[in-house]
C-alpha cells in the first residue's frame, strides 16, 4: 500500500491514497466490456470506442438527456465497434431496487433550496452492473464520457489486478477529479490528491456486491465494504479528464455538499484505521465542525492568493459560500440516518443481485431490465456476440414519446512515467 501523504490538516485530509494497493509485476487480463454512462453528444464516445476496438471487447453506452441517443451513437461510432447502445428512461421504469437512500437526494431533503436537476448517473452505473451479471460478464471497465487518453495496457493491467481486488481505478490526472470545495483548495495552493472513482474504474462485478447510491460521491460509497471499511481496491495507470469550470454556477457546490460531507467523513475514519461503525452522532458533530473550519480556511486562502485574479476569486468565493449555506442545513442526525438507509439498501442490493438470472442472451437480458408494465428499452446492438436474433431497425423516439423505452429491433501493478498532453477545449459540465 502507498505511504501516508504529508498533506493532512487538522480539519481536512488532502489524500486517501493509503487506502489503495499499489505495486508492480501484475498480470494482464482482458475485460469483457467497457460501460459508458453518457449525456453528452456521441463525439465524446470516440475515445471509449477506440479503446474497445483495441481491446476486442464490447462497448455498452447508456444514453439519456437531450444531447444523445442510442441511434446517434450507432450512427457516429465505427462499424468495427462491438456496440450495445441503450437509451435509459426514467429510473422508475427500470427493474432496479427502490433504494431508501434515493429519498435522501439533495433535491428531496432540501426541497426549498435551489437545486441542480437530479442526475441518473448512479442508476446507469447500477444498470451496467445488472446487465453485466445477466450476460455473465466478470470484468468490466466503467468510463465517464469525459475521460480521454486511454491506454489499453493500463486497462489490461487493471483487469489483472481484479484477480485479487474488487475494483481498480485508473488515476485521473491533468484536470483532477475533485469536488468544488477541493478544486478551490487546490487552486489556492492547498495540497490535494485525487482519489479513484467511477469515472475510470474496473470492477469485478461477480465478486463485488456494492451499488451506486443516488448521491454525489456515489463511487466512494460503491468502494465501501459495508461496515468493514473499504473493499480490496487498487490503482494503476492513468487517464485524463476533459477540463470544465467547477465554479460556473454556485449551485454545483451546494448540490455536492451533502455527498462530500458524508464521503469525506467516512474516509476520515478509514484513514485512521477506524470503522464505519464509528460514524456515530458524536463523530458527525465533530466532523461537521471540521468541515466548516476547512471551508472557512479555503475562503481565506482564496482571498489571499496571488495566483487568482479578482474575477476568479469572486467565483470561488461564491461557490464556497454556497457550500457553507448547504452545510448549515446538514445535521449529525441527518448523516446518521443516511448511513442507516445506506446499510439497508446495501443488504437489499445483495439480495437482489443474488437472485438475478445469469447467462441470458442479449435480447432477454435487455427485456429483463424494464420494470413490470414499462415499455421495453430502446437499444441498438451491432456485431454483438451476445445477440441471437437480428432486431428491427432502430428509430428515434417520436415527438412526445419517452426518450428511451421504445424497443426497435493480480498481486501488484506496474509503475509508469506520467504522460502529458495539451488540455482539450474547456468542457461545460
Amino acid at each position: 500500500m502507498t505511504g501516508v501523504s504529508g498533506n493532512e490538516l487538522p480539519d481536512h485530509h488532502g489524500s486517501h491514497q493509503e487506502l489503495l494497493w499499489s505495486g508492480d509485476h501484475v498480470k494482464s487480463r482482458r475485460i469483457d466490456a467497457i460501460i459508458v454512462p453518457t449525456a453528452r453528444p456521441p463525439a465524446y464516445l470516440d475515445a471509449a470506442a477506440g479503446l474497445a476496438c483495441e481491446l476486442g471487447c464490447t462497448l455498452v453506452t447508456l444514453h439519456s438527456k437531450q444531447w444523445t441517443t442510442a441511434a446517434k451513437a450507432a450512427q457516429r461510432l465505427p462499424k468495427s465497434v462491438d456496440l450495445i447502445a441503450i437509451d435509459v428512461p426514467d429510473p422508475a421504469l427500470l427493474r432496479l431496487p427502490r433504494f431508501l437512500t434515493s429519498q435522501w437526494a439533495a433535491h428531496k431533503i432540501f426541497p426549498r433550496q435551489p437545486s441542480r436537476p437530479p442526475t441518473d448517473l448512479s442508476a446507469k452505473r447500477n444498470l451496467g452492473i445488472v446487465l453485466s451479471r445477466l450476460l455473465a460478464w466478470s470484468r468490466v471497465l466503467f468510463l465517464d464520457d469525459d475521460i480521454t487518453e486511454l491506454n489499453p495496457a493500463d486497462v489490461l493491467r487493471a483487469g489483472g489486478l481484479l484477480d485479487t481486488h474488487n475494483a481498480v481505478g485508473l488515476h485521473v490526472c491533468g484536470f483532477h477529479d475533485h469536488s468544488v470545495v477541493c478544486h478551490a483548495y487546490r487552486d489556492a495552493g492547498g495540497s490535494q490528491e485525487a482519489f479513484i472513482g467511477g469515472g475510470a474504474l474496473a470492477v469485478h462485478v461477480q465478486r463485488s456486491t456494492s451499488f451506486f447510491p443516488e448521491i454525489y460521491n456515489d463511487d466512494w460509497f460503491f468502494l465501501l465494504d459495508g461496515d468493514k471499511g473499504i473493499q480490496p481496491v487498487a490503482v494503476t495507470g492513468q487517464v485524463k479528464q476533459y477540463p470544465y469550470d467547477p465554479f460556473r454556477n454556485p449551485e454545483r457546490a451546494r448540490a455536492e455538499e451533502f455527498g462530500d460531507v458524508l464521503a469525506e467523513g467516512i474516509y476520515w475514519l478509514l484513514d485512521q484505521h477506524l470503522s464505519i461503525t464509528d460514524a456515530d452522532q458524536a463523530h458527525w458533530a465533530r466532523f461537521l465542525d471540521k468541515r466548516r473550519q476547512f471551508i472557512d480556511r479555503v475562503l481565506a486562502m482564496v482571498a489571499d492568493s496571488d495566483d487568482l485574479d479578482s474575477a476568479q476569486k469572486a467565483m470561488r468565493t461564491a461557490a464556497l459560500k454556497g457550500s457553507l449555506g448547504r452545510l448549515a442545513l446538514i445535521t449529525p442526525q441527518l448523516c446518521v440516518n443516511y448511513l442507516l438507509a445506506w446499510r439497508s439498501d446495501r443488504q437489499e442490493w445483495q439480495r437482489y443481485v443474488e437472485e438475478l438470472p445469469v447467462g441470458l442472451d442479449l435480447e432477454r437480458a435487455l427485456a429483463w431490465l424494464s420494470s413490470d408494465g414499462a415499455p421495453p428499452l430502446n437499444w441498438q446492438p451491432r456485431r454483438s456476440r451476445y445477440l441471437t436474433a437480428k432486431p428491427p431497425a432502430l428509430r428515434e423516439p417520436a415527438a412526445g414519446e419517452l426518450s428511451g423505452p421504445q424497443f426497435v429491433a493480480e498481486p501488484a501493478l506496474a509503475s509508469h512515467p506520467r504522460r502529458t498532453s495539451e488540455h482539450v477545449g474547456m468542457l461545460v459540465d
